[in-house]
């Protein structure tokens, strides 16, 4: 009877975990071009800022890990819970590329991107979002 209670609680607590964690995601990514070269170039306020854009999505950080080079680039790593978010910026070139993959429904990479032009002023804008899960769709 022991075994027969233990199973059930198990498999109680497996379908919930799978509702929780449903395979399935929201892969947002975008080049931002023409940015604003003093804010692009300024690495810690950068910093600062995606840990805005990040919080502002909604998503929970477990980590980051960042990299500047000699030319003030900057790349940036989040893990999330939900997933990852990363920034990696050229300043020679006055551009850089954004990425937020969060699995579930509650992030938002609309608030994402909002918080990063807002602080980067790109002139030109290339964004994309995707639907994960047994295939690949394009959501915007």
């Amino acid at each position: 009877m022991k075994r027969l209670s233990s199973f059930f609680l198990m498999l109680l607590f497996s379908s919930l975990c799978a509702e929780e964690y449903a395979f399935f995601g929201k892969h947002f990514f975008a080049s931002y071009l023409e940015c604003d070269l003093q804010l692009l170039g300024n690495v810690d306020r950068l910093i600062e800022v995606m840990d805005e854009a990040v919080r502002a999505s909604g998503a929970t950080v477990l980590d980051k890990s960042f990299h500047v080079f000699e030319s003030d680039g900057l790349t940036l790593v989040y893990l999330l819970s939900e997933s990852h978010a990363s920034i990696h910026t050229y300043p020679e070139f006055g551009a850089c590329f954004v990425d937020l993959f969060t699995c579930g429904e509650d992030c938002s990479a609309i608030e994402f991107d909002r918080v990063l032009r807002d602080y980067l002023q790109p002139a030109e804008i290339s964004a994309r979002q995707f639907l994960r899960h047994q295939t690949i769709e394009e959501f915007w």
